[in-house]
């Protein structure tokens, strides 16, 4: 099986990866990297901490390829990796990420508006949510985030997050009601 073929979908390339197609990787690798190295970005705030953690998923990926059962969920099984990484990490330096002292500048860079008012508008909004979103309790930020960016259904993120899907309507519902009261002010 080649996985250079354009119409392989991921499960098809993870199968010819375990069968040592390289191609197949490269082609996963291609597809998913920006996605998952945002999500980690997203939570870190550290390009050379993300950096690492980026490279470590990518590695228990290419461990793990054997073991991969297709199921049609490439990406939840990829973010769970990423998660449960990022779990480990939280866990080993015992605190919970905050905004950088840098954030205000990265946020400038990705301003594509085209006024000055609506490039200060639109920089402030993402400021407040960004700010907003630190001070949530890690659970309800890792589902919004999951939801909101990756655009996960609620069964994909329980998968990844290792909870029930009621567990992550709450998570959602909470971190929601948490994120308004905070942007209102």
């Amino acid at each position: 099986m080649d996985g250079s073929e354009p119409g392989l979908d991921d499960d098809a390339l993870m199968a010819a990866f375990a069968m040592n197609d390289q191609t197949a990787f490269s082609k996963l690798y291609s597809r998913h990297r920006s996605r998952l190295y945002g999500y980690l970005y997203r939570h870190l705030h550290d390009r050379p901490l993300c950096d690492e953690l980026f490279q470590d998923v990518w590695h228990k990926v290419v461990q793990a390829r054997s073991e991969y059962r297709a199921q049609g969920q490439f990406t939840a099984w990829l973010l769970r990796i990423a998660q449960h990484r990022l779990e480990d990490h939280w866990r080993s330096v015992r605190h919970r990420p905050s905004a950088p002292a840098d954030a205000q500048d990265r946020l400038d860079l990705l301003s594509t508006t085209t006024t000055p008012e609506s490039e200060h508008s639109d920089f402030m909004q993402r400021r407040a949510l960004r700010l907003a979103l630190q001070t949530l309790p890690s659970e309800q930020r890792t589902v919004l985030l999951l939801r909101l960016e990756q655009e996960l259904s609620l069964e994909a993120i329980a998968d990844i997050t290792g909870s029930s899907r009621e567990t992550v309507k709450s998570r959602l519902r909470y971190g929601m009601d948490k994120l308004r009261q905070v942007l209102v002010r």
